[in-house]
């Protein structure tokens, strides 16, 4: 599935691209298809029975045109090249897309962390760092957390790469908690993201959030602080599904409630009083106004897409539309949100994280929320206006086009091509 990913990745690149105006598109093409640079390290981790354990990790340095490259780093029995090649490159475009100074980055280690305790994490934690911290710099690479990492691993990264780079450089790592200079709305500012668009592709649609039926797929920190945001605004949440199970209320779920029960029952949604149990391979089958994909990459493809009824997709995941699930959603006239702007509000608010701690000012959660909201609308009503204009097919290749003539613009000054 990963060099999968990547290949859809280039397949994006290269349909955006095509239908641009711009000069030596070739030149641009080659020099986004492939990362600036790529770093593969092997290192040997100490196990609570003793034994010492070979890990293999990795970090993509996509483009730096626009600044310092940026994005997380995911402890998963998948990861490997192809994945985050495609990953960073994707955080490229969603840095450019939502309008902050960084290029795109992408990390991980191949490992399963269910199975590790926390000794053996802390210890994976600072061997990763021991390995590649060359290629990190606060003014340089700044990581973040993604899949199954959090505040505590990179407190440990951080930990590790200022004692080994004698600096306090806070800065070179962000996702930490606020004891470390995190920053205040850091864990919802993914999910209320991707409410934002919902709310900014309705009002285009003319759909009525108030009383709108929503379908989730993923209910981990995107995928909740999502329906919860979504609820606020009075809409019904009536299917979700996550990797074991699903659940299903016509009504609408109250989702305050069902994330506390997820909290207290190991992410796990069977048993919640609140709703029915639901097949979970049926979610994107259900209709209703709204979608949103908010689990792994590749869960929308040419076999489902054609049964899919709603109106809107706000992408959470990573790639969770496969390219000719674009092209028969475009056909259908769904409005789909590409996870390039949808998802951004994670990386805007690590950029603010960052920008606050190489200042030394905080803001509070109010100011977060409010300059996260304004770059995030800004740039829906860039790339609909592109869409709209200029002819793009849906607002996936509109918000191609929109952040590869600023990042070819940037090359093009520095002399690359």
């Amino acid at each position: 599935m990963a060099m999968q990913e990547y290949e859809m990745f280039k397949e994006q690149l290269r349909e955006a691209i095509d239908e641009m105006k711009i000069d030596e598109k070739e030149k641009v093409y080659d020099l986004l298809a492939v990362p600036n640079r790529f770093y593969e390290v092997s290192f040997p981790v100490q196990m609570d029975d003793g034994s010492k354990k070979v890990f293999t990790g990795y970090r993509s340095q996509h483009n730096s045109a626009l600044g310092p490259t940026k994005g997380g780093l995911r402890f998963h029995p998948g990861v490997d090249e192809g994945e985050v090649k495609a990953l960073s490159g994707w955080m490229s475009i969603k840095c450019a897309v939502a309008g902050i100074p960084y290029g795109g980055g992408k990390g991980g280690i191949t490992c399963n962390p269910k199975e590790m305790s926390q000794n053996e994490l802390e210890h994976l934690s600072r061997g990763y760092i021991k390995a590649i911290f060359p290629a990190f710099g606060e003014k340089w690479d700044v990581p973040a957390p993604d899949v199954n990492t959090n505040g505590q691993i990179m407190s440990w990264m951080l930990d590790e790469y200022e004692a080994i780079t004698r600096s306090q450089t806070i800065g070179v790592l962000t996702g930490k908690p606020l004891e470390l200079g995190g920053s205040l709305g850091r864990t919802e500012a993914t999910g209320y993201g991707v409410g934002y668009m919902v709310r900014e592709a309705a009002a285009v649609k003319g759909v009525d959030l108030k009383g709108a039926t929503v379908c989730c797929q993923g209910f981990g920190n995107v995928g909740s602080y999502a329906c919860e945001w979504l609820e606020d605004q009075g809409c019904k949440i009536i299917a979700i599904s996550n990797s074991r199970n699903g659940l299903y209320n016509a009504d609408g779920m109250d989702i305050k409630a069902l994330m506390k029960y997820y909290e207290e029952n190991g992410s796990d949604l069977a048993g919640f009083p609140g709703a029915e149990p639901f097949d979970k391979a049926k979610i994107f089958e259900t209709p209703c106004d709204i979608i949103l994909p908010c689990g792994l990459g590749g869960a929308i493809t040419g076999e489902n897409a054609d049964k899919i009824e709603c109106k809107i997709i706000s992408e959470g995941a990573n790639g969770p539309l496969t390219p000719e699930a674009d092209k028969i959603l475009t056909d259908k006239g769904v409005l789909f949100v590409p996870d390039v702007l949808a998802n951004s509000g994670g990386v805007t608010v690590s950029y603010f994280e960052w920008a606050q701690n190489l200042q030394g000012y905080y803001w509070t959660k109010e100011e977060v929320f409010e300059r996260e909201e304004k770059l995030l609308v800004d740039a829906f009503k860039a790339i609909y206006k592109i869409m709209e204009e200029e002819g793009s097919a849906n607002m996936r290749t509109a918000a191609f086009n929109y952040a590869i003539k600023k990042i070819a613009a940037a090359m093009k000054l520095k002399g690359w091509y």
